[in-house]
């Protein structure tokens, strides 16, 4: 029992030790990401290291092993000199590397792990008397594991998980793709998504149907309203004077049964001259997409406009639902612009990708595409974004994401909005420095499907030239 307690406490510091620099780049990204070897290059005329191998990484390998070890009793000796050598072990693993042309961050099997799991035993075995058994089954299980990790990362972490990737390729932000989106990793997807099923599934479904009200709040949720809004502008473009926009934000059309049928017949007859789609298509955040893309297929065949569908991305949704919805004619901007042409005249429909939660959008990447002093609607799949946009000056900025709260309860409001901007942005209509805004309540819910005091909504936009 005393022998595997040592165990356990060795490779905890061996792990915190090589997962530290990891870590710190994932979440801090190229923030004091400077390289080692200051971009030296070694004799032989390659890098020394490589830049992936930084100041921050091999300082924090060694903090985390004075602080892992002090934590579990591990002589302040031994815990630094392991995250020396480890360290040490991981930066020769590099050298070694580079003069063999690998580039940085090539996957080399046993060799990955060997250096940096072997080298810290030159202490650690005298320091606890280890035989050549102990010695050898402990580099085993951490050389495994270690390599499993560096798997994950390489290949998942590291890797565009389809041809056309349009994002920036960033770590943390390919985490949260792993979770919501891979859906080959399916059958896991409960267990690493845990929080929200029992917040919202166990949790509030109980306390809902504990008072009775569950059943009445999924009556409200289907109570959609057709919203009929006019925005006035005196830009507008002459030809596009009277031009209607259908906005539908947050579908979630696998919500609760009756919302995919309820929101197509909101739209069935409706002909604007112009439909805008402003993100989450599906419910959850994370497994299979294929019934929320069966029933948006659906709703977009009930759709008839003059100049097409244009739509973005939500923080419930993936990019592999871009490509099978272009098949139904829908524009995807994600970080793009179109114009439109009428009766000679010009706008543009502007689109980034979703900011909530994939932290995808490019404004500078996305205005860039549009002439200076254009007419341009502006469409993100949440207000959060407002303060940035405005240094833009498009003219109408539609979005969605809050659900009106949801809940919205008497004298207080919305419950919850996942905003932290100004009240009166949640819902409605909003200017901000010369942008006009509005905020769509939704068409479905998002985690319980139930509404209090707000209703759902399909907006019909009618654009106005001011004479």
């Amino acid at each position: 029992m005393e022998n595997m307690l040592i165990f356990i406490q060795i490779l905890i510091l061996l792990w915190a030790i090589n997962l530290t620099p990891v870590l710190l780049a994932y979440f801090f990204e190229e923030k004091w990401d400077t390289p080692l070897d200051k971009g030296m290059l070694f004799i032989d005329g390659k890098p020394f290291l490589g830049s992936h191998k930084t100041i921050r990484g091999t300082a924090g390998g060694i903090i985390a092993g004075i602080l892992f070890g002090f934590v579990m009793g591990i002589s302040l000796w031994v815990a630094l000199s392991a995250g020396i050598m480890s360290m040490f072990g991981d930066l020769l693993n590099s050298f070694i590397k580079r003069r063999f042309k690998m580039l940085e961050g090539a996957d080399l099997p046993v060799m990955d792990q060997l250096l940096e799991g072997a080298l810290p035993f030159v202490i650690i075995a005298p320091a606890y008397s280890l035989s050549f058994a102990k010695l050898f089954f402990l580099i085993l299980v951490f050389g495994i594991t270690a390599y499993l990790g560096a798997q994950f990362l390489t290949r998942v972490l590291l890797t565009e998980p389809f041809a056309g990737y349009s994002r920036k390729l960033r770590s943390k932000i390919r985490f949260r793709e792993w979770k919501a989106c891979d859906t080959i990793e399916y059958p896991f997807h409960p267990i690493i998504n845990i929080e929200r099923t029992l917040y919202y599934h166990w949790f509030m479904k109980t306390i809902f149907r504990a008072t009775g009200l569950y059943e009445r709040g999924k009556q409200n949720a289907l109570d959609l309203k057709l919203r009929k809004l006019e925005f006035e502008f005196d830009d507008l473009p002459h030809g596009f004077d009277n031009t209607t926009i259908l906005f539908i934000s947050d579908l979630h059309l696998d919500c609760m049964e009756g919302i995919a049928q309820k929101t197509q017949d909101m739209v069935e007859g409706l002909k604007p001259d112009l439909c805008l789609l402003g993100g989450d298509y599906r419910t959850e955040s994370w497994g299979s997409f294929s019934k929320a893309l069966f029933h948006l297929k659906n709703l977009l065949d009930h759709i008839e406009t003059k100049h097409g569908i244009y739509a973005v991305l939500g923080n419930h949704d993936c990019l592999e639902m871009v490509s099978p919805l272009k098949e139904k004619n829908v524009t995807f901007l994600v970080n793009d612009a179109k114009s439109i042409e009428r009766d000679g005249d010009r706008i543009w429909i502007a689109g980034v990708d979703d900011p909530s939660y994939f932290e995808g959008q490019n404004l500078g990447e996305t205005f860039d595409r549009i002439p200076d002093n254009s007419f341009t609607i502006f469409l993100a799949h949440t207000p959060g974004i407002y303060q940035e946009t405005a240094a833009y000056s498009p003219q109408l900025y539609l979005c969605g994401h809050t659900h009106a709260g949801q809940i919205q309860l008497p004298y207080f409001g919305p419950v919850i909005t996942h905003f932290n901007g100004p009240g009166k942005m949640v819902h409605g209509k909003w200017s901000y420095k010369g942008m006009q805004g509005y905020t769509s309540s939704g068409a479905g819910t998002s985690g319980i499907p139930v509404r209090f005091g707000c209703r759902g909504e399909v907006v019909f936009i009618t654009l106005k030239k001011i004479s």
